[in-house]
């Protein structure tokens, strides 16, 4: 086999044989193709695209380009996987709640993309943690604590890691057939029991319209079912922030109060129970999505949940007490300031990606991977959508390293949030399910 005559094939619309996708996958891990190689083949998916039988075998054969976790546990090992959204932290309070319910998440998540923020980041926000362990300690902290959110190793689906580079700079990022194989050949990787995928739509999320959601929601779905790996995508609204904080150490402190039973009534909370409830009955550990959903509002509502986060949280490197006392290790930022409303009227529109942008211009996000991150910058208290505004009422509260930052986020701010006479259509917060 050769790249030549495989990209032959795919300029001419035909798919290959899983045999030549696993071959490909095999020479993009171990750089036997070049990046103008690589470039072509990610162009030519882009331009032709793969049937379902060919978008699966392409997602098995860079799942199979590295190693493959095992388990030897006494319960169903699960996981979530996002699209992506801002303020977004599902991910904190879903895996504890999870291992709470007596099964085991190997939670492999990735950083920020863009104006949406990512879980390791949010995590590395807490002093001492660290996200980077190997499988022999991922698998002793899943197995004593319940859950794990770690980083992926270098030897988790290493032609993903070449492709997507490769995708970032040769403009083939939006491609369906290569979206579902990065994300779904990681997963599949964990070797996993049973998915659910978080498909955000909306002005925060990458997909904006719902029928864009369903369509990558439909080729996710189908592929993990057709390699083994009980699935369901429920589609959610990201037209605002999904909690009143953007930042990571300020969305981690969100984390705690729901956690701490503080905020059980938010909707990041059925959000979680949603996604956790499908993952329950879905892998038999309940009878009924409703008994799952009760499950886990009564782990996060006893403390349950938050015990097994301070756990991994110790396991991963961090304070010991984090749970009982995060207010104390989490970083403030040194100038902390009120955008006050120029006038009064009902907020009518959020522009979440541009809050997500403006965490991104405080120094809280990347615009290239090698950036560094100040976690503790960020927005917070942002009023939600549909509330009324006085003039001089804050719109959020800027979390900023430099008063010349927090100038600058200010105008973000009021340019990121329009106010009307009338309330918007209220969406509801879970907008479609989509299963095989």
């Amino acid at each position: 086999m050769n790249a030549r005559a495989l990209l032959a094939k795919l300029r001419h619309g035909e798919n290959p044989e899983p045999e030549e996708l696993s071959w490909m996958a095999q020479a993009l891990a171990s750089h036997e193709v070049s990046d103008a190689q690589a470039g072509a083949f990610a162009m030519a998916i882009c331009l032709n695209g793969l049937d379902e039988a060919g978008r699966a075998a392409l997602t098995l054969a860079m799942r199979d380009s590295g190693h493959v976790l095992s388990w030897d546990l006494d319960a169903p090992v699960l996981d979530k996987h996002s699209t992506g959204g801002v303020g977004d932290c599902v991910s904190l309070i879903l895996a504890p709640a999870l291992a709470a319910c007596g099964v085991y998440v190997p939670m492999i998540s990735g950083r920020g993309l863009g104006h949406t923020g990512g879980t390791l980041d949010k995590l590395e926000a807490i002093p001492g943690l660290n996200v980077h362990v190997d499988e022999a300690r991922l698998k002793q902290i899943v197995a004593e604590v319940g859950c794990a959110i770690v980083g992926a190793t270098a030897d988790i689906a290493p032609a993903d890691k070449r492709l997507y580079a490769v995708r970032d700079v040769s403009s083939t990022v939006d491609s369906l057939d290569l979206i579902t194989a990065s994300i779904l050949s990681k997963k599949l990787a964990a070797n996993l029991d049973g998915l659910v995928l978080d498909v955000k739509v909306g002005s925060g999320a990458f997909m904006k319209e719902l029928e864009d959601a369903r369509a990558l929601s439909r080729c996710l779905v189908q592929t993990a079912n057709q390699a083994s790996c009980p699935t369901t995508a429920i589609i959610t609204d990201m037209s605002q922030p999904l909690v009143p904080s953007v930042g990571n150490a300020l969305e981690v402190t969100e984390v705690m109060q729901v956690l701490s039973g503080k905020a059980l009534r938010k909707p990041i909370v059925e959000v979680v129970c949603t996604l956790g409830g499908v993952l329950l009955v879905q892998a038999a550990v309940v009878p009924s999505f409703e008994v799952g959903v009760d499950r886990l509002r009564e782990a996060i509502a006893s403390g349950k949940a938050r015990e097994c986060f301070g756990r991994m949280i110790a396991a991963l490197g961090g304070p010991v007490a984090f749970a009982d006392n995060w207010a104390r290790f989490l970083p403030e930022a040194p100038v902390i300031r009120e955008v006050p409303s120029h006038a009064s009227g009902v907020l009518s529109e959020v522009d979440g990606q541009a809050l997500g942008l403006c965490v991104v211009s405080l120094g809280g996000g990347r615009t290239k991977e090698s950036d560094p991150i100040n976690p503790a910058v960020g927005l917070a208290e942002i009023a939600p959508l549909g509330s009324k505004v006085t003039k001089g009422q804050a719109l959020a509260v800027i979390h900023a390293a430099r008063s010349e930052d927090a100038d600058r986020a200010e105008q973000a701010v009021r340019q990121a949030m329009t106010l009307g006479s009338t309330a918007p259509k209220k969406r509801d917060l879970i907008r479609d399910r989509i299963v095989f």
